[in-house]
């Protein structure tokens, strides 16, 4: 195929993704947030067990901005926004790209709860932007109305897969039955928020109080895909570098790379506040937008046709 003509084919979904984009940002700015920019190439990312960092020049490229943009929230910044490019090993697919573009916020004073409030009024904010009362996905309309479902992984489990979440976890089948069960029906008539992840996959989320068997932690679904990562951040720093000398551990058996334990982070979690924030993939926003396939269809350039 001429490339210049399946660039020409993109125009449209090209031009949603643009006004998606400025859309998002309007939206944090009306809210009085604070735009940021930090590096991409980092001494060390957060350790943890099913991400892997590209090396760059004996550093990595970063798979998230959280390290950096929670240093700016220790040192007094209340509202962060940053919209940017994370890398990440091994991902390639319908639904990944090994360089993609991210949304992270974060909030002083916010709970995944209010997190969760928010970020349904950011994604109502940019649909009615771009004149969506609806998103599309495989020829389903989703209703993008006030009062999105809420459901706990517990009763996700319970309800849509052959086992409970406890057993899936003493099976070691836990993601295999959430991608292969669970996440397919999740938001199919209207957006769903599953939160209380088993304290087991808390990585950087706090331990929920009153229940230490689950962590503050939630994923938005539409359709079937995954769009936002969210959580009250933890904001103790031996807990934390506990967590993250045992994802050393586990990628150390994979022969993973092996990544320096990220003190200066580390360091600054005695200076967080109660806080909160969520990533948000804007190439799989963008795919429900403009009612794509697949995240090829909704960025200029794939690694295959560089």
């Amino acid at each position: 195929m001429d490339y210049h003509f399946y660039l020409a084919r993109k125009s449209q979904a090209l031009r949603v993704r643009a006004r998606l984009t400025q859309s998002l940002r309007a939206y944090f700015i009306s809210h009085d947030f604070l735009e940021v920019e930090t590096p991409l190439r980092i001494p060390s990312p957060a350790p943890e067990e099913h991400i892997e960092a590209f090396p760059a020049d004996g550093w990595f490229l970063q798979t998230s901005p959280e390290l950096c943009m929670k240093r700016l929230l220790a040192a007094g910044y209340q509202r962060l926004f940053q919209i940017c490019k994370c890398f990440r090993k091994a991902e390639r697919g319908r639904l990944h790209l090994p360089e993609f573009t991210m949304l992270e916020w974060y909030v002083a004073g916010f709970d995944y709860q209010k997190l969760m409030d928010q970020c349904e009024d950011l994604i109502r904010f940019a649909a009615q932007a771009l004149g969506l009362q609806n998103l599309k996905t495989s020829g389903r309309d989703i209703a993008l109305a006030p009062g999105w479902q809420r459901m706990t992984v517990a009763e996700a489990f319970a309800k849509y897969a052959p086992v409970s979440v406890e057993e899936a976890l003493a099976q070691n089948r836990f993601d295999e039955l959430l991608v292969g069960y669970v996440e397919p029906r999740l938001g199919v008539e209207k957006p769903t928020f599953l939160h209380d992840y088993p304290a087991s996959l808390a990585a950087l989320a706090r331990i929920k109080d009153g229940d230490p068997s689950v962590c503050e932690r939630f994923e938005l679904y539409i359709g079937g895909l995954e769009i936002v990562n969210g959580f009250s951040e933890l904001t103790d720093a031996a807990e934390q570098r506990n967590r993250f000398g045992e994802a050393l551990k586990k990628r150390a058996g994979k022969r993973w790379a092996s990544y320096d334990m990220p003190e200066k982070f580390l360091q600054s979690l005695d200076a967080l506040a109660p806080c909160a924030g969520a990533a948000l993939g804007v190439d799989r926003l963008a795919m429900l937008c403009v009612s794509a396939d697949k995240i090829d269809d909704v960025v200029a350039f794939t690694p295959e046709d560089l």
